[in-house]
């Protein structure tokens, strides 16, 4: 597994070269010489995060999936201001 190190500039102008150097390793792309993202590919990702979907990841599919989210009621009441 290699890193492998690229400038903003870099990750713009070779966007397919720098997804393919993903496939072995980390990319850190640098700001101004400052380390500032990290690409990985989707399998290290998932070996970082055990291999779970967050729910970012499951809203951003295009089809439907098995993933049940109950929003709670909330009792609120509310009390007119006094303003006296």
């Amino acid at each position: 597994m290699g890193i492998t190190t690229v400038s903003s500039r870099e990750f713009n102008q070779h966007a397919s070269d720098v997804k393919k150097a993903a496939n072995n390793g980390p990319v850190f792309i640098t700001d101004r010489g400052r380390p500032a993202h990290v690409l990985l590919s989707m399998e290290e990702y998932l070996k970082l995060t055990g291999g779970q979907e967050s729910l970012a990841d499951v809203l951003a599919q295009q089809e439907p999936s098995d993933f049940d989210f109950d929003i709670p009621s909330l009792n609120i009441r509310f009390r007119p201001a006094d303003l006296s």
